[in-house]
């Protein structure tokens, strides 16, 4: 049996777009078949507002397919629950980013690692796997 892993916004754009900047460990969990990889709705939130303002030009494709994307890569999306929200709004870490502190969050909650290079988790209670 796999394991399950969570993947940070940044990691599902590479895995999708540029699968080179993925650290070799990342890859690899990514691409083995018995790994239940979980999506955050947070990352199609924040995904469709950085194409939006013009931060991420590239994901145009991403926004439009969102959820194929999710099946080719096979991955399963994670639905924002209160029980997530709640938490990361409650974090007492200096840490302000809103699409962070939800994965951060659902990392917890669910008791899955993040996949992520992101320093930023480094201040919160997860699990980091890169």
């Amino acid at each position: 049996m796999g394991v399950r892993a969570l993947l940070d916004t940044h990691v599902l754009i590479w895995a999708l777009l540029s699968p080179d900047e993925l650290s070799a460990s990342a890859r690899t969990l990514i691409l083995d078949a018995s790994t239940t990889l979980l999506v955050s709705s947070a990352s199609a939130w924040e995904i469709a507002t950085k194409h939006r303002l013009g931060r991420l030009p590239e994901a145009a494709d991403v926004v439009h397919g969102y959820l194929e994307h999710l099946r080719t890569l096979g991955a399963q999306e994670l639905p924002i629950s209160s029980a997530h929200a709640l938490l990361a709004g409650g974090m007492r870490h200096a840490h302000r980013d809103p699409f962070d502190r939800v994965l951060a969050a659902q990392s917890i909650l669910e008791g899955v690692p993040l996949v992520t290079c992101d320093a930023a988790f480094g201040a919160l209670p997860v699990t980091v796997v890169w």
